[in-house]
Order: structure tokens, then C-alpha cells, then sequence
């Protein structure tokens, strides 16, 4: 009977992950094989129809690019970011632990509630951005006489120019803003934690070596840094790519599909086809995995640090 005994502590486990992740996984390949009506009514089995309709849709191969292109921009200027911010907050100067309280009201805000912000901070006709924007282009025709627009400033709020989550060229690169906006405070935080595992004798070894700054970093800081660094790059990565919130409150994939991402696209179906919409789940789902396999061989992350 003690064989059986591990039983009563990881049954429980096992039997919440069955419920919450593999009988989900198992209905959503299920259903995209099931013709479903809008209103969730089956009505028989649809092969792999559901599949051709959707590789047959104009702007999936878009929305696929786009949805690399998402990661990949927001994952790395989020590390990017939170590695200088990290080793900026790991000094000490008059005011860093209230810095760091500042460091987290992204995080600890709602997403949704950021992207709102974001939202109306955009907006054409009253948006204080655009706002900022258009007393700036005043400014400099009033005293320079340079058309604003030559500067990216407004001469007149209201108008395409001001509108710059309606243009794709402009409201793509704001989503990606806000994204690492959010994502920053978590990615900074994790990586502190790993600075602070590092020995203070590695350093002081480093400086009798007669290592610089630049050295000392690229050699010793950031080797001792990869566990925590590939820990909050591969959530980043598996959040931003399933990431909803931004986009639908900030573009709702528009205009047209211009800014959609996978999930976003799969979000819009639904709503004419449920069975499509399944086999965009799938398919996003299979993405994430490769997505993560990708970056744990790019990352090497079973080598050991030397």
C-alpha cells in the first residue's frame, strides 16, 4: 500500500491539471473537426473543412507574420529594457526603493485598464498625446514657420494625422509599445532576483583580474544571469503571443485585420464560425509550441553555465 501513498498528494494535482488544461486541449481539437453553428448547436462532423476554410482566408498568412513579428518586437525590447533597468536598480542612489514602487503600477495595474488609458490618450479629437502633439506643430509654425506635419506634429486636431490607431503604419507600433509598457515591471523584477544570487566575491574576483565594467558584465554578470533571463523571456514569450487585452481594446484587430494577431483573428471568428474559430485555436495552439521549442534550441538552455 505506501507505493500508492504519493497518490493522495499529487492525485489532487493531477486531477485539476486534467480538468483545466487537457480536457480544454481535448475539446478545442474535438470541436474543430465539428461543423457548430454560431449559437453552439452541432450539427455533424466537418472533416478538415473547418482547416481548408481557414488557410483559404485572405489575411491568414498576415495575421500569422504578424503574430511572429509581435513576439518576437515585444520579447526583445522587453529584455532589452528590463536587463538595463535591472542593473540600474540594482545600485544603489538616493530614491531607488521608491523607484521601484514605480517600477510596478504597470504591473500592477489591469492590462485592459492600461490599454484603455492608452486608448484615450490616442484619441484623435481630445487625446492628450495627440494634444502635446498639436501645441508642439503651433508652436513651431507660430516661431519657426515650419509646417508641422514635416516634424510628425499636427497643424489641426480631428484629422487622419491625429488618428493613429485607424492607420495600421502607426497603431501596430503603439500596441507594441504598450506591450512592453506592461510587460517590463514583470521581466525587471525577475531578473533583480537573479542579480541579487550573484556572489559579491565573483565581482571582487573580476576587479583584481583587472576586468572593466563592460567586461565584467558580458563575462560574469549576464552568464550567472541566464537562468532567471530564460525563465522571464520564455513567459514573456507564451503571454505576448497569447496576449487579447491590448489589441481589442486598444484596435480590436482593425483597421480591417491590419493589426490582428492569432488570437485576435480567432477571437473575430467565433462570432460566424465556431468551428473555424476551433481550428484557429489549434493551430495558435501549435504555434506557441514551436514558438517555445524555438527558443529553448536558440537559447540553449540545457547548457550549463561554465
Amino acid at each position: 500500500m505506501k507505493k500508492w501513498e504519493p497518490l493522495a498528494w499529487v492525485g489532487p494535482a493531477v486531477l485539476l491539471i486534467a480538468a483545466v488544461v487537457i480536457w480544454p486541449v481535448v475539446e478545442m481539437i474535438r470541436s474543430s473537426f465539428l461543423e457548430i453553428s454560431r449559437f453552439g448547436v452541432v450539427r455533424g462532423s466537418a472533416g478538415f473543412a473547418n482547416y481548408a476554410k481557414l488557410f483559404g482566408e485572405r489575411v491568414f498568412g498576415d495575421v500569422m507574420v504578424r503574430s511572429v513579428i509581435w513576439v518576437v518586437a515585444v520579447v526583445a525590447l522587453t529584455v532589452v529594457i528590463s536587463l538595463a533597468l535591472a542593473q540600474l536598480f540594482n545600485q544603489k542612489f538616493p530614491g531607488r526603493k521608491l523607484a521601484r514602487w514605480a517600477l510596478i503600477a504597470p504591473w500592477a495595474a489591469s492590462v485592459l485598464m492600461t490599454a484603455i488609458v492608452f486608448r484615450w490618450m490616442l484619441d484623435p479629437e481630445v487625446g492628450i498625446l495627440n494634444v502635446i502633439r498639436w501645441d508642439l506643430g503651433t508652436f513651431v509654425h507660430d516661431t519657426f514657420g515650419i509646417e508641422p506635419s514635416s516634424l510628425g506634429l499636427l497643424s489641426a486636431m480631428g484629422g487622419e494625422a491625429a488618428d493613429q490607431l485607424g492607420n495600421a503604419s502607426t497603431s501596430f507600433p503603439w500596441l507594441i509599445f504598450v506591450a512592453v509598457f506592461v510587460s517590463v515591471p514583470f521581466t525587471t523584477y525577475a531578473l533583480l532576483a537573479g542579480l541579487a544570487t550573484i556572489p559579491a566575491d565573483v565581482y571582487e574576483a573580476a576587479r583584481m583580474d583587472g576586468a572593466g565594467k563592460f567586461r565584467t558584465y558580458w563575462s560574469i554578470t549576464l552568464p550567472l544571469l541566464r537562468p532567471a533571463l530564460m525563465v522571464a523571456a520564455l513567459i514573456n514569450v507564451m503571454n505576448v503571443f497569447n496576449s487579447f487585452p491590448i489589441i481589442w481594446a486598444m484596435t480590436k484587430g482593425g483597421p480591417e485585420y491590419d493589426t490582428s494577431t492569432s488570437t485576435i483573428f480567432m477571437y473575430i471568428l467565433k462570432g460566424s464560425n465556431i468551428g473555424e474559430s476551433a481550428a484557429m485555436s489549434v493551430v495558435n495552439f501549435g504555434m506557441v509550441i514551436v514558438l517555445t521549442l524555438i527558443f529553448l534550441k536558440v537559447s540553449r538552455w540545457k547548457q550549463e553555465v561554465a
